[in-house]
């Protein structure tokens, strides 16, 4: 029984990328410890360095700090997770309403046209004012921050949401909607059987970046008057003299993204080997 060897021209590949291997390694380990040089002399060993990390980096102050403000913490995420079932609902309606054929629909079309528009346009801390101090006005009832802050993150990130979705739906060939017909679906069977499906599984990273996003800005729900993680750390940072509160609430945030940013590239590197092997998206 033969044994299967590798041919001289195997055995140089072989040695060739296993040399540009160890020269990748010692490659990144200069320049990290370039790198770390760099930051020592130009941040670590200058003379304000210790009034900055007592002011922000303070270990004590962090720890006194990160109860009060995992506590606020909590309320970002509930308004986090409502607002992404209610910005799913409406953007998914306002896609659906952009895209409808035929003058009929003239109406419909044109208002979420200008949804999008508007909220688009707006700063959000500008819809959060409009939201959360309007709206007790106009209804004369106290409503609870936790519900004015899911309503203007669903008013924004559904604009936003929305034009993604469109994209997808009509970046599907108009073949696929003809094809469905032709086989007795009709319209919302078509939309839930075969362009939905295609348009989602399309626009998945752009919209994974806005949630991204939308995490961020559960942040500025303190500004109506609700005691997340912000406004949390305002407290301990006024109560400390000391703005490591802030830092707190900033590594939260930055725990909560760090997932699904690394999620986000690893479906966008999925989607792109597909692509270069031919699949069909």
């Amino acid at each position: 029984m033969s044994v299967h060897s590798p041919s001289n021209l195997e055995l140089e590949r072989r040695a060739y990328r296993a040399r540009q291997s160890r020269r990748s390694v010692l490659v990144a380990i200069a320049s990290s410890a370039v790198f770390a040089i760099i930051v020592w002399a130009t941040i670590i060993n200058t003379p304000g360095w210790a009034s900055v990390q007592r002011a922000f980096f303070n270990p004590a102050v962090a720890w006194d700090a990160l109860p009060a403000v995992w506590e606020g913490f909590l309320l970002n995420l509930k308004v986090l997770g409502l607002s992404v079932l209610t910005v799913a609902a409406v953007a998914l309606l306002v896609a659906l309403l952009r895209t409808l054929q035929g003058p009929v629909f003239l109406p419909l079309r044109a208002l979420a046209a200008a949804y999008t528009d508007t909220f688009r346009g707006l700063p959000f801390i500008i819809v959060l004012y409009l939201v959360g101090f309007g709206l007790p006005t106009i209804t004369n009832v106290r409503i609870d921050p936790l519900y004015l802050g899911t309503i203007a993150v669903t008013l924004t990130y559904s604009a936003y949401v929305s034009e993604v979705i469109r994209a997808g739906i009509e970046s599907v060939h108009p073949s696929q909607r003809l094809a469905a017909r032709a086989l007795g679906l009709s319209y919302p069977q078509t939309l839930r059987r075969v362009v939905l499906p295609q348009a989602f599984r399309r626009v998945t990273p752009p919209l994974m970046n806005d949630f991204v996003a939308m995490q961020k800005d559960v942040g500025l729900i303190s500004i109506l008057g609700a005691t997340d993680a912000v406004l949390a750390a305002k407290i301990e940072g006024a109560q400390t003299y000391n703005f490591t509160p802030y830092i707190v609430a900033g590594i939260l945030f930055i725990l909560l993204a760090i997932p699904t940013i690394r999620l986000t590239d690893w479906y966008t590197a999925r989607l792109r080997r597909r692509e270069q092997a031919g699949a069909i998206l």
